[in-house]
């Protein structure tokens, strides 16, 4: 399974982003992280392809990007 099929736990995709699980488990309640999947009740994944757009996403030029993109939200 190529790394692009990679589907990661929480635990996993947290480690990958290098933030807290429990900061993943707050954006799938509050909105703002990356996409995941739901499978039933408990199972969460995070696809590879999801978490690098995410990031991407995230990605700005300057301070005043930022800036302009929090105040957007």
């Amino acid at each position: 399974m190529s790394q692009e099929q990679t589907l990661y736990t929480t635990k996993e995709a947290a480690k990958l982003l290098n933030i807290s699980h429990r900061t993943l488990d707050q954006f799938r309640c509050k909105g703002g992280g990356p996409k995941f999947i739901k499978f039933g009740n408990r199972c969460v994944r995070y696809s590879y392809g999801d978490l690098t757009n995410w990031i991407k996403d995230k990605t700005m030029c300057s301070t005043s990007e930022a800036a302009m993109a929090r105040d957007a939200s």
